[in-house]
């Protein structure tokens, strides 16, 4: 008997991969650079306070669109795992498991992000604190969720590195791709040691935002060698020790 669904042709997973990918940044820089940048002051509670208030509504769409960056972020380490299988597939696997550890942190670190409201939001049972407070606080919590994102990065840096590993290791991927990958990867590991990663995160960045348009480009006009693709797969099916 034959499966009667048909299989999704790695072409056609690069490309899903690839507009995911695209997908998680644009969400991710509008959300970022166009809304929280916008409104967030840093080290000023009261204008801070005052712009989230003022501006309730953009607000809700940054973290409309922080959710829409997590779920195409997830849902491309899914297609990527599927993509990467056939080189080692316990590489593979390990770095899902990165990738889905680093979006889950930083999906509740959004939680922080949207405290603001919470506290802003002139609910009866926090009058207990005054309207400095509940500023302070609502800047702190923002605080917690930047420091939750650069948690998130370090996952996502280890979780580059191997993915980039594995595109060296391939014969259906240019090894270029995979060098930018390790690169960029341990370029978000300098989260490690936060203050470090915070001084070069725009470089980091910068860097990280280039090679991942080479490799989008690259899955979108090119995809993979699907016969190589399909060999090495063959190979990995008759190994045990994959």
């Amino acid at each position: 008997m034959t499966d009667p669904t048909p299989e999704t042709s790695p072409i056609t997973q690069a490309r899903i991969a690839a507009a995911l990918f695209l997908a998680t940044i644009l969400a991710g820089i509008f959300a970022q650079g166009a809304i929280s940048e916008r409104l967030i002051a840093s080290g000023d509670a009261a204008k801070t306070a005052a712009n989230i208030l003022g501006n309730a509504t953009l607000f809700r769409v940054g973290f409309t669109l922080y959710m829409i960056e997590m779920a195409c972020q997830i849902a491309s380490v899914v297609v990527f795992y599927a993509l990467l299988k056939p080189v080692n597939r316990s590489v593979a696997r390990t770095a899902m498991v990165l990738g889905l550890t680093g979006c889950g942190i930083k999906t509740v670190a959004r939680l922080f992000y949207y405290a603001p409201l919470i506290f802003l939001g002139g609910a009866s049972y926090l009058s207990v604190f005054d309207g400095n407070q509940l500023q302070a606080l609502s800047l702190a919590f923002l605080r917690v969720n930047d420091q939750g994102a650069g948690i998130a990065l370090i996952f996502f840096g280890f979780e580059t590195v191997l993915e980039g590993w594995l595109i060296i290791k391939s014969t259906f991927l240019p090894k270029v791709l995979g060098v930018l990958g390790v690169i960029g990867g341990l370029g978000w590991l300098t989260f490690l040691w936060p203050p470090l990663g915070n001084q070069l995160f725009l470089f980091v960045a910068l860097y990280a935002l280039l090679a991942s348009i080479i490799t989008i480009a690259w899955l979108f006009i090119r995809g993979v060698d699907e016969e190589r693709w399909r060999g090495q797969a063959a190979l990995a099916a008759a190994s045990i020790w994959r």
